[in-house]
């Protein structure tokens, strides 16, 4: 388990790293915003992931991760409403767990680029923050591919080595609430 965590500790250095320079590119630093994606309900499908966010929720103190557990239920409540909450691991607009946060809010709202194998490329803008603030500025597109397929090579290794199967689709407070191991 060490070394797949440590893996994924390396591949999260290298998409920060790579984050870091497309939006620099552009001026672009991202500083919260009233769109937050903090607020957007995304699905996380790696297993590794959820067991590195839960092994750093389990280093928090225990009024901590009492009052996060609270807010999780919170946001799971929230349902389809078109303003959510925060993610419960936002506190005063900064993730508790900055350095184990999954993939998704490493990499979201700068303009970026994905050719998954088989399908045609994709491209997105970026958020609506970075093109409010960025618009008509030159950018680079985060390729976001090298990195996803990384990410995939090492689920399925860490998968296999669980002997687990099926697909995952968690948000993070599911992550958070639940009560058994990932696998």
């Amino acid at each position: 388990m060490a070394e797949f965590l440590a893996r994924l500790r390396r591949l999260y250095a290298r998409m920060d790293a790579d984050y870091a320079a497309a939006a620099a590119g552009s001026g672009f630093v991202c500083n919260g915003c009233e769109e937050s994606c903090c607020r957007t309900r995304f699905y996380h499908h790696t297993r590794i992931e959820a067991v590195c966010l839960r092994a750093a929720f389990g280093r928090l103190p225990a009024e901590e991760r009492k009052r996060i557990r609270r807010l999780a239920e919170e946001w799971r409540a929230g349902g389809a409403a078109r303003v959510r909450p925060l993610c419960p691991l936002n506190r005063e607009g900064r993730c508790r767990l900055y350095d184990a946060r999954p993939m998704i809010c490493r990499l979201h709202g700068i303009p970026h680029a994905l050719a998954p194998p088989g399908r045609p490329a994709q491209e997105s803008p970026g958020c609506e923050e970075f093109d409010r603030r960025c618009r008509g500025i030159p950018h680079r597109r985060l390729d976001r591919t090298p990195l996803y397929t990384e990410l995939a090579r090492l689920e399925n290794e860490f998968q296999q080595a669980l002997r687990a199967s099926g697909r995952f689709k968690q948000t993070i407070a599911d992550m958070l609430l639940a009560e058994r191991p990932i696998a």
